[in-house]
């Protein structure tokens, strides 16, 4: 008899994506040499006899909460990985944020040994305040995953985030109101060099819940999942139900698949952009010191070739411009794209405008001037 029906899906999506990476990774990488400086929180235990793949073989890790999207994906990639000759092992990310956070991770780290990952690492990371609390918690998971795959050399790190987390991330797209790229949600593949894999986009919440059940695999419910404070649950328990009450059944799907058309549209408008922008764009070295009045380099846009292209091609040369220019993308927003696009389309003699960054943009004459400073 074969495995339970929601056991086959996650193991599925995750063998697919575990080809994937084959694919990308033909040659195996040297085997990660242990380090005196690894840090006290790192755990290690070997897989079990006989099921562990050669060392010099890609390593793939799975970044695991402890929650059951995070569990399901840990038990798929024990499983698969060594079918397909590779090595499989898990990290654990302590935020910090709530009492007893550590021995809770220590707990995650202790279950991935046991479903046989190796190695497997717990890192505690400080969370900051910049762009809010589920961002900067965010951000300090990612550097964590990214400097532990480095550590271990991985070739690939595999996120759980399920169809009803894009649907969310969708939806909160949609409130910053920042065009088709914010609509796009989480990519399949992201990060440097593709290290981040989504097998579980097209299963729903539901499915990996019903895997662990399935598994009597322990989960743990993070409180912040339905804590009203944090944006992402008020999405999650209020915004979604209401929706699905009024639409009726299917806005998660359709959500989820609104992200792939306007990532796929995105994709298309940033190809058309990057041509276009060879055509408009140059760059005006900084006077050397001693030369002139110094300062970074500038960024010179023809105005004539900007005024050509439609505009969602066009404002997207300006933010690349803006960016290249020195102003953080985190912190461009789409209003100040169209107060830069107004000097292009609506050009009344206005002053410069200032962007995030120290970035003054001035039209002079037929050329758009984009300089940090």
């Amino acid at each position: 008899m074969g495995p339970h029906p929601a056991v086959a899906a996650i193991r599925l999506a995750v063998r697919r994506v575990l080809h994937d990476v084959l694919v990308d990774s033909p040659a195996a990488p040297a085997p990660a040499q242990p380090s005196a400086a690894s840090p006290a929180s790192a755990a290690q235990a070997p897989a079990p006899r006989g099921s562990a793949p050669p060392e010099g073989r890609p390593l793939v890790l799975a970044a695991c909460s402890g929650g059951a999207d995070s569990m399901a994906l840990a038990s798929a990639l024990a499983f698969e990985a060594p079918r397909l000759g590779l090595r499989a092992g898990g990290v654990t990310v302590d935020h910090g944020l709530q009492p007893g956070s550590d021995v809770r991770a220590a707990e995650v780290a202790e279950r991935m040994r046991e479903l046989g990952l190796a190695p497997v690492e717990s890192i505690a990371v400080s969370v900051g305040r910049g762009g809010g609390p589920e961002a900067a918690a965010r951000d300090a998971r990612y550097a964590a995953l990214d400097i532990a795959a480095e550590r271990h050399d991985a070739a690939a790190v595999l996120l759980g985030h399920t169809r009803d987390d894009q649907a969310e991330t969708v939806l909160l797209g949609l409130a910053r109101g920042s065009g088709t790229r914010s609509l796009s949600g989480m990519a399949r593949v992201s990060g440097a060099g593709g290290r981040y894999r989504r097998p579980f986009l097209q299963l729903d919440r539901h499915t990996v819940r019903e895997a662990c059940l399935a598994q009597s695999l322990p989960v743990w419910d993070d409180p912040h999942n339905v804590d009203p404070a944090y944006t992402r649950s008020r999405v999650r328990h209020e915004a979604l139900p209401v929706l699905e009450k009024a639409l009726g059944k299917g806005v998660v799907e359709a959500l989820a698949r609104t992200a792939q058309l306007s990532r796929d549209d995105a994709d298309a408008l940033d190809a058309w952009a990057l041509r276009a922008e060879a055509d408009v764009l140059r760059i005006t070295p900084a006077p050397a010191p001693g030369a002139g009045s110094g300062g970074p380099d500038a960024v010179e846009l023809d105005t004539v070739g900007l005024h050509g292209l439609p505009p969602a091609v066009r404002r997207r040369v300006l933010r690349r411009a803006a960016i290249a220019a020195g102003s953080p993308a985190g912190s461009l927003f789409a209003r100040h794209i169209e107060e830069v696009d107004r000097l292009i389309t609506g050009w009344r003699g206005q002053r410069a405008i200032n962007l995030p960054g120290r970035v003054e943009v001035r039209r002079e004459g037929g050329r758009l001037v984009i300089r940090q400073g």
